[in-house]
């Protein structure tokens, strides 16, 4: 089994509290079909645990097979400068066949994120952020999207909504 080789941090996209007693961590690519497919399970998933659950998300773009992952990763960093990650994080899963330069600079003016900063995102300003998770998931194994970590540890159960959540209360409750 697999550990999470970067523990959770300040640095982090976290959704829940801090104090939860259980984290999950998915390493995801805006562009990949199977995070498409798990992104409104674990929505589910955070709705059905409330304040029991923390949610993190971190980049793992694999841009060799999904050519605007890397860019939407940085129009997600880029709107978390100015606190929209999530807002971002959810647009990009809505609409993940639409991905290109142009359609992130319009939902940069949807959500409020500047022209400037999303242009300093295509260039490069965020790239650190985005290789620190990208390496950190390497060093935890990951090696495809989505991969998940449950309190540090690697899940490769079911991926469903149901087995997700009895997963995570037992975990809660031990």
């Amino acid at each position: 089994m697999s550990h999470l080789y970067l523990p959770v941090s300040a640095q982090d996209h976290a959704a829940g509290p801090a104090d939860a007693p259980v984290t999950l961590v998915e390493y995801g690519d805006y562009e990949c079909p199977y995070c498409g497919e798990a992104y409104p399970v674990l929505k589910a998933v955070q709705q059905a645990m409330g304040e029991r659950l923390r949610f993190v998300f971190r980049n793992f773009p694999i841009s060799e097979l999904h050519p605007d992952a890397m860019r939407a990763a940085e129009f997600a960093e880029a709107a978390a400068q100015v606190g929209l990650f999530w807002q971002a994080h959810d647009l990009l899963y809505e609409n993940q066949n639409a991905l290109s330069e142009q359609d992130l600079l319009a939902y940069g003016a949807r959500l409020g994120v500047g022209v400037a900063t999303l242009r300093q995102a295509f260039e490069g300003s965020f790239d650190k952020k985005i290789e620190q998770d990208f390496s950190g998931g390497v060093r935890s194994g990951v090696n495809g999207t989505p991969t998940l970590f449950i309190n540090g540890l690697r899940y490769d159960g079911r991926r469903d909504a149901a087995s997700l959540i009895d997963v995570l209360t037992r975990v809660a409750a031990s």
